[in-house]
C-alpha cells in the first residue's frame, strides 16, 4: 500500500515542478534571446527501516535549450543578434560578469552602453563609454564606433563576445554563468548582426500541449492516492474485530 503512496506522491509532486517550468518557458515566450528551461529528476532512495525499497524523485541540476531563436531585422542600430553558440557579456546585478542573448543595448545618460534592462554592457576591457552626442553603430565582429557631429568615426570598443565549451549555468537572475562562476575569454571569431534581435525559442503551442499533459498525469497520479486510501480504509474494515 505504501508503495503505491510513495509512488503517486512523487509522480504528483513531480508533475508540479514541471508545471512551474513549462509555465514560465510559456511566459517568456516573447521575451528577447531567451532559452527555454529544461527539467530533470533523478531517483533518491528513501533511507530509514523498512524503506529499503522505496525512491523519490527528485529535481536534479536543470538546463536549458540551446536551439537558436528566430532572428527578427529591426533596423535599429543598437539591436544586436548573436549568431552561432556566441553569448554577450554583461555585469549582473551582483558586479559579476554574466552572459545573455538579449542584445537589444542602449546609451545611458552619462554615455555607458548598456541594455535595455540596465545592465551594463562588458567590452574586451571593461564596461564601454561613448563620447557625449555621438551616434554608436556596431561592426559583425562587436567594435563599437562613434560618429560624431563633424562625421568623424571612431572606434570606441569592441564587446566582449564569448563562445562556451561546456553549458551555461542559468542564475536566479535569468542571466548566464559559467561553471564555477569564472570569467570566459573573448572569442575573436564570434560574430554577430548588427540591426535585428533573437526571439525566445520557446514554442507557444508545443508547450501548451506539454502543460495540458502534464495536467492530465497529475490528475492520474491524485486519482491513484485516492485508490489507496479506499483501499487502505476496505483493509481496516475487513481486519477490524467483528467486521465493525
Amino acid at each position: 500500500m505504501d508503495r503505491m503512496i510513495y509512488l503517486s506522491m512523487a509522480g504528483a509532486k513531480a508533475m508540479m515542478q514541471r508545471q512551474e517550468t513549462l509555465a514560465n518557458n510559456l511566459a517568456n515566450a516573447s521575451t528577447t534571446g531567451f532559452r527555454a528551461e529544461l527539467q530533470a529528476f533523478r531517483a533518491v532512495p528513501v533511507r530509514g527501516e523498512g524503506a529499503s525499497t522505496r525512491v523519490y524523485a527528485l529535481e536534479t541540476t536543470t538546463g536549458y535549450d540551446a536551439t537558436p531563436g528566430v532572428v527578427h531585422a529591426t533596423g535599429r542600430p543598437l539591436d544586436v543578434a548573436m549568431q552561432g553558440n556566441a553569448w554577450l557579456a554583461v555585469q549582473g546585478l551582483d558586479g559579476t560578469e554574466a552572459y545573455t542573448r538579449n542584445g537589444a543595448l542602449t546609451v545611458s545618460a552619462d554615455g555607458t552602453l548598456m541594455t535595455q534592462g540596465g545592465l551594463v554592457v562588458l567590452g574586451d576591457g571593461g564596461p564601454l563609454q561613448a563620447p557625449p552626442n555621438a551616434t554608436l553603430s556596431i561592426a559583425p565582429d562587436g567594435t563599437v564606433s562613434a560618429r560624431q557631429g563633424n562625421g568623424t568615426s571612431t572606434p570606441v570598443g569592441r564587446l566582449k563576445l564569448v563562445t562556451p565549451e561546456a553549458p551555461l549555468q542559468r542564475g536566479a537572475d535569468g542571466l548566464f554563468r559559467a561553471p564555477g562562476a569564472e570569467d570566459l575569454p573573448a572569442d575573436p571569431d564570434a560574430r554577430l548582426q548588427d540591426g535585428a534581435l533573437e526571439g525566445s525559442n520557446v514554442s507557444a503551442v508545443e508547450t501548451m500541449v506539454q502543460m495540458i499533459a502534464a495536467a492530465r498525469q497529475f490528475e492520474a497520479q491524485m486519482k491513484l492516492l485516492q485508490t489507496a486510501e479506499r483501499n487502505e480504509q476496505t483493509a481496516g474494515k475487513l481486519l477490524a474485530p467483528n467486521g465493525a
